[in-house]
């Protein structure tokens, strides 16, 4: 059976067509039949076809009804696969786990992964892996080290959770129809025991941000709404240094120094 759809803008499609790309993709990624497998928007089904004959049981999540409908009727001759119509950014992923560390693949939507990679890890304890084509800019920032002008808060948020591991760059020849920037996989391996872990993970989010969002200037300027919770912070930390330069294990410092004052309060 195949499928000519017309790639629609306004679900940031654009379709995997490379052979050899795909093939590439279905060995970094390595589905075994006892896998609980989920794929994030399966668009025309160029990864599912090859991860069904390896992981029957799969589910996906796709939002195009279009695709719903075609999808349904690919794969009707297996009957443990699962298809979710729906938004993946308003899907409750915990629903998938029953039990079983999840693993999630797919090629995403470029106008959307950032948030997406968020929602995901708000469920990071249930996930074995994530394996997930981005655009090559958004791989580079979750991978980036202090010092780098692509290092921001995606990339502290994203490895204080996850080991983040570039896999295979995918030029926009790849696809149809062809996006005008580069694309890469990334492996998202969650931390089993987190390098450093923060005593309260809603205020390291909420200072990460805070940070970048001035990035410009020293952290002891940023940090000014906190003025008199930094004492400990800066007998430990040099607060002149800017956001860029902290590495992730010292905004978890950081950020436990401040919860320790607040909390004494």
């Amino acid at each position: 059976m195949t499928m000519q759809h017309q790639a629609r803008k306004r679900f940031g499609q654009n379709f995997l067509v490379d052979q050899q790309i795909i093939a590439q993709i279905i060995a970094a990624i390595g589905p075994n039949s006892d896998d609980n497998l989920i794929e994030i928007g399966p668009g025309t089904a160029a990864l599912t076809e090859h991860l069904i004959e390896r992981c029957p049981t799969m589910q996906v999540v796709e939002l195009d009804r279009d695709l719903v409908d075609y999808l349904s009727e690919k794969f009707a001759a297996y009957p443990d696969f699962r298809l979710h119509s729906g938004d993946a950014l308003k899907t409750d992923f915990a629903q998938f786990h029953q039990g079983r560390q999840m693993r999630l693949v797919g090629n995403l939507p470029y106008n959307i992964s950032t948030p997406l990679l968020f929602h995901l890890l708000k469920n990071r304890e249930l996930i074995h892996d994530m394996h997930f084509m981005l655009q090559r800019e958004v791989v580079d920032r979750l991978g980036a080290v202090p010092g780098n002008k692509t290092y921001g808060r995606l990339s502290v948020m994203v490895q204080y959770h996850c080991r983040v591991m570039p896999l295979i760059p995918v030029p926009p020849s790849a696809f149809r129809p062809a996006p005008k920037v580069q694309s890469a996989i990334v492996r998202l391996k969650p931390h089993r025991s987190k390098p450093a872990t923060a005593d309260n993970e809603i205020l390291l989010s909420q200072l990460v941000s805070h940070c970048f969002q001035q990035r410009r200037k020293t952290l002891r300027n940023c940090l000014r709404p906190y003025a008199e919770h930094l004492s400990l912070a800066e007998s430990q930390l040099d607060l002149s240094k800017r956001a860029e330069q902290l590495k992730v294990s010292e905004f978890v410092a950081l950020s436990n120094y401040i919860n320790q004052s607040l909390s004494s309060q």
